[in-house]
């Protein structure tokens, strides 16, 4: 790209208009009819199905495939929403590499493992595009039911509850549902505003309403809720963004990769959007990769990504590194962040700490380097904020920062039930989410059932 294409520092319109809708493109091109057939006839079919075993919403994963090669796509993609209603965002955002697909016999035996993602999305988008509906509710139950959050695991939990008749209301903060595939997931892994068309699918079955722009802490409160509704389910994520304890972090130039994401996600127009000539990432998670990829899709020069571990240590998978890398941009392993260098009150680069493993316990070695940036990403975690829990928060048991629940999703306070990232040992995965939320369903409809009240 030619220098001249760049204006001083962060800047927007570096690439010809073209360029942004192809950089942004679908990562996975869907298969066509005669591709699905062609992969799906690669499947052993497995009897003890290890694919299976690995999806954490235990999809069938050999019954769906095998409907697909017998020229049945609408069966098979019943098949995939009897477990995970949320099977079309999940093709396209699962690690599948880490998951079903790593463990597939071709994958052991071959080192080219059954495309089961792509084959899982051309499933569900033929039932999409005709809006086919595979569920009706039952009956009315008379039963009120409040879901906090309109992501993955609130979404999953309505769509259940609505089945067997019950009403839910979905109350979201943001203005539009949809939660971390709306707002959190890379633009190039689910184009065409996938995540709203999944949102009216799934809500299609009737008896879900979705309130917008209502946060719990400010817009009304959990005790309101427990008053209220005959259960509540809370899906609401994470909203907290860990620090990176570094000496002029709060410069201007420094920013949270989420948010980074967010705005992008949202972009009317990707020209518009400012990105550095210079960027560095801290982190080495998803979040890391999906900001410094979109980073250098958006026309930065140089991308850098800074982790504090070793390549083994990411919580990216070698897929979504590797993805980073051939995009150019260059990841970097053992260091942590000491100091923004600030420049007339803005970012102009980090000082860099080496580290390393000593007895398991990750140190500092005092040596540093220094990366010239312009623009600096916190991607490190993010945590849950308890506040918006008011004053159940010291009634609500928290384990290790998140919301306590037992093996049927239930918390501590009576009639409440939670899962998705807000909870303890949630996984930072959709896929995770979506079985949370739905067996969280299952176990609330069997309360009000099974004794008339929660």
């Amino acid at each position: 790209m030619a220098e001249g294409l760049f204006r001083e520092g962060i800047a927007g319109g570096r690439l010809a208009p073209e360029k942004y809708a192809e950089n942004f493109s679908d990562l996975h091109p869907p298969l066509d009819h005669h591709e699905a057939l062609v992969e799906a006839d690669r499947c052993y079919f497995c009897y003890d199905a290890p694919c299976m075993n690995a999806c954490p919403t235990s999809i069938d994963i050999p019954l769906f495939i095998r409907q697909i090669a017998t020229g049945n796509p609408l069966g098979s993609a019943k098949t995939i929403f009897d477990q995970n209603i949320l099977g079309g965002m999940c093709a396209r955002v699962c690690p599948t590499e880490t998951l079903c697909e790593e463990v597939c016999v071709r994958e052991v035996a071959e080192g080219k493992p059954v495309q089961i993602g792509r084959l899982q999305r051309y499933a569900t988008d033929v039932a999409m595009a005709k809006d086919k509906q595979f569920y009706e509710r039952a009956a009315p139950t008379g039963r009120k039911i409040a879901v906090v959050g309109a992501g993955p695991a609130g979404l999953a939990a309505a769509h259940r509850l609505a089945r067997y008749g019950h009403e839910v209301t979905v109350l979201e903060a943001r203005p539009k549902a949809g939660g971390l595939n709306e707002y959190g997931i890379a633009a190039y892994k689910a184009t065409d505003d996938f995540a709203q068309a999944e949102v009216d699918y799934v809500t299609a079955i009737g008896g879900i309403d979705i309130v917008e722009g209502k946060a719990l802490g400010r817009d009304y409160f959990l005790s309101d809720l427990t008053a209220t509704y005959d259960a509540v389910f809370l899906g609401m994520g994470l909203g907290g963004i860990n620090a990176l304890r570094a000496e002029g972090e709060d410069s201007e130039g420094v920013e949270n990769a989420v948010e980074f994401i967010a705005d992008l996600r949202q972009a009317q127009d990707l020209a518009a959007l400012e990105v550095g000539r210079r960027v560095v990432v801290i982190g080495g998670g998803m979040t890391a990769i999906d900001a410094a990829v979109q980073s250098k899709l958006l026309g930065a020069e140089e991308v850098t990504i800074c982790y504090r571990r070793g390549k083994e240590h990411m919580n990216a998978s070698e897929f979504e590194q590797d993805l980073a890398t051939s995009k150019g941009v260059v990841i970097r392993h053992w260091l942590q962040p000491k100091r923004v260098v600030v420049q007339f009150g803005k970012a102009a680069g980090i000082e860099l700490e080496y580290t390393e493993l000593v007895d398991g316990k990750l140190i500092g070695t005092g040596q540093t380097m220094h990366i010239e940036a312009d623009q600096i990403f916190k991607a490190i975690g993010q945590t849950f904020d308890p506040a918006g829990l008011n004053g159940s928060g010291a009634a609500i048991a928290m384990n290790g920062g998140k919301i306590a629940v037992d093996a049927e999703s239930r918390t501590s306070l009576a009639k409440v039930w939670a899962g998705g990232d807000c909870i303890a040992g949630g996984e930072d995965l959709t896929v995770s989410a979506v079985a949370q939320g739905r067996d969280a369903a299952e176990s609330i409809h069997r309360a009000l059932t099974s004794n008339g009240r929660a």
